[in-house]
């Protein structure tokens, strides 16, 4: 057929992209929440993060199984709907248009403005000078997507190129001009325990490793994806966790941990104290231009969500939510997200948004890994291009990890979690609402 997925992707591509999808935001300013977490201890925040990326290897390795079985587009929650049924595919998509989507563009649509406003000299605290432009940009963002798709794709290459200037400056010049403060002991600050601080920490840290659910979706377009696919993933993904792992190793060369707890971008305050206020500021528009395009990424790709619930008429407004425009654009499912969004934006608290959306976002994830274990028992002679390796070993890791970041949010942060659980249960009375009205 015409219309299917061209097999041209060999392992370099694969690999180019995964390392695209992956590094966002989180590398330049997750650091400040890690090492606040912490107690200013930088011991736990450079385990936690070798932990989080073979928690997310696992991942990767794991939902891939899923991704090559199930080569249908739509992503997880098309994934959940085959395993499980409709009820919990809906659930899934629901979260993702409700909490995860918006809750991340909300988050950098805050961190974007906190950049802007420190840039400019202004206290980035400041409500009264954030607050507009966080919304204007996910407003701005989301009027550049509803241009056409071909429009919000050539923006995300553009910054995918420039977000990657900023991290290596940092880290070359970091070591060469940097002096070494402790960077693994110690452990956790006074009055903190690596117990009790852990679960919170690996959460702040899942939201810099993000992306990797998507790295499965390029399955259908690899050569040999039985193959290069755990390549490309563990490949990837390594390169990304060295990568974390390094820059923030760089961040301790030229700053200890407790100066980097209390500054709104670490990044932007490492390259200050390596070039100058000058040299500091061209770095702060480097990383300005990686957040935008995270954003961007999210604005892109989010409203494709609630646009696949809408055209199965899921949703309240399917009518206006399953429309497309002239540039092939869900104009009123990019409004959605974006408005949502902006909503959000208005607590003007990024550590406290990323939380949100990664939360919510791994209760469907620690499903899918489920659902691989599920799938080899019910369906045995299904067709598998990709197998996890290390069966049932790495979807047991995953899974692991997954409940523990889960309860330990449930325990420590029990608001937040509830209301996260909440939101995601409110779509069952809509689904059933909705599927009366078909």
């Amino acid at each position: 057929m015409g219309d299917q997925l061209k097999k041209t992707l060999g392992l370099p591509i694969a690999l180019s992209i995964v390392v695209g999808m992956v590094i966002g935001s989180g590398v330049f300013f997750k650091p400040q929440a890690v090492y606040e977490l912490t107690g200013g201890a930088p011991g736990l925040g450079i385990i936690a993060w070798i932990l989080g990326g073979l928690i997310t290897i696992a991942a990767g390795l794991t939902a891939a199984e899923i991704s090559t079985a199930i080569p249908k587009t739509g992503g997880m929650m098309v994934y959940l709907e085959e395993i499980y049924g409709e009820k919990l595919g809906f659930l899934a998509g629901w979260a993702q248009t409700v909490l995860y989507f918006p809750g991340a563009s909300a988050a950098l649509g805050v961190v974007f403005s906190q950049q802007v406003i420190e840039f400019i000299g202004k206290d980035p605290n400041n409500m009264l000078y954030t607050l507009p432009i966080a919304v204007g940009v996910i407003v701005f963002i989301a009027m550049l997507n509803n241009i056409g798709s071909e429009f919000g794709g050539k923006i995300q290459t553009i910054s995918t190129i420039c977000k990657l200037v900023p991290l290596f400056i940092i880290i070359i010049f970091g070591f060469s001009k940097g002096q070494s403060s402790e960077i693994f002991t110690p452990m956790v600050g006074e009055g903190k325990t690596v117990s009790g601080v852990l679960g919170n920490v690996l959460l702040a840290i899942l939201f810099a490793y993000d992306g990797w659910i998507n790295v499965g979706s390029i399955a259908g377009e690899m050569k040999n994806p039985g193959k290069d696919l755990p390549k490309a993933i563990i490949g990837g993904l390594s390169i990304v966790m060295s990568v974390y792992i390094i820059i923030n190793i760089a961040y301790l060369w030229v700053l200890p941990a407790s100066e980097l707890a209390q500054a709104v971008s670490p990044g932007a305050l490492v390259a200050t104290k390596i070039f100058g206020p000058i040299g500091g500021k061209i770095v702060s528009i480097g990383i300005m231009i990686s957040v935008f395009g995270t954003l961007n990424g999210f604005i892109l790709t989010g409203p494709r969500v609630p646009y696949a619930l809408a055209v199965k008429g899921f949703l309240p407004g399917s009518k206006y939510l399953s429309k497309v425009n002239k540039g092939g654009s869900p104009y009123f499912a990019t409004w959605l997200i974006a408005i949502i969004a902006c909503i959000y934006a208005t607590s003007g608290q990024f550590n406290l948004l990323t939380d949100l959306s990664i939360f919510a976002v791994w209760i469907f994830y620690v499903f899918t890994f489920i659902g691989v274990i599920k799938l080899r028992k019910d369906r045995p002679d299904m067709e598998r291009p990709y197998k996890v390796p290390l069966y049932p070993i790495i979807p047991i890791i995953a899974i692991a990890s997954g409940l523990f970041v889960i309860i330990n949010q449930l325990i420590t942060a029990t608001v937040l979690a509830a209301g996260c659980i909440f939101l995601t249960l409110l779509g069952l009375p809509i689904y059933t609402s909705m599927k009366k009205k078909l």
